[in-house]
């Protein structure tokens, strides 16, 4: 017996006029609104300092598509050769870095003019109360302990940018 075979246009027709109904139904959003708003956030630039190549590269994809502009240091050998005329608005530090660790390092951040007012966040494997007391009486405004929760470290930046900016 010879197999039938189906005839799926019918349905087909159905499912695309049930999804162009459901797509009208939708809010959508100008893209002059939309530029705005990628703009607003773009303003904000984020320094990360962080010496795993990996890790600082999942950061920045992470920001950036936050819609944040993002600049990279591997560690304070590099950080000089990002740090131009374009202001930072946050800065997120990894304590172990060879050369300078990140504890000298936001030392010397918070002793200079233009950087000491910037937030600051520590994103480390160091995880020990000591290691969490020892960075936040150097200045840091909030310890993250690694591996961290990617929607928690978006919130810590959004927040501490907040405060910033009031």
């Amino acid at each position: 017996m010879a197999k039938k075979s189906l005839d799926t246009k019918i349905l087909v027709d159905k499912i695309e006029k049930l999804t162009k109904e459901r797509l009208t139904q939708e809010s959508v959003v100008s893209l002059e609104e939309f530029r705005k708003l990628r703009t607003n956030k773009e303003s904000k630039c984020l320094l990360i300092i962080e010496d795993d190549e990996t890790m600082r590269a999942a950061m920045k994809r992470i920001f950036e598509g936050e819609g944040f502009k993002v600049k990279t240091a591997a560690d304070g050998t590099q950080l000089a050769s990002v740090l131009d005329d374009s202001p930072i608005d946050l800065i997120i530090l990894d304590i172990g870095l060879p050369w300078i660790n990140g504890y000298e390092l936001a030392k010397l951040l918070k002793e200079h003019e233009d950087l000491k007012n910037i937030p600051l966040i520590f994103v480390s494997g160091k995880t020990s109360d000591l290691d969490v007391k020892k960075g936040m009486n150097l200045g840091a405004d909030e310890y993250i302990k690694k591996p961290f929760d990617v929607d928690y470290i978006k919130a810590v930046v959004s927040k501490l940018l907040k405060i910033k900016q009031s």
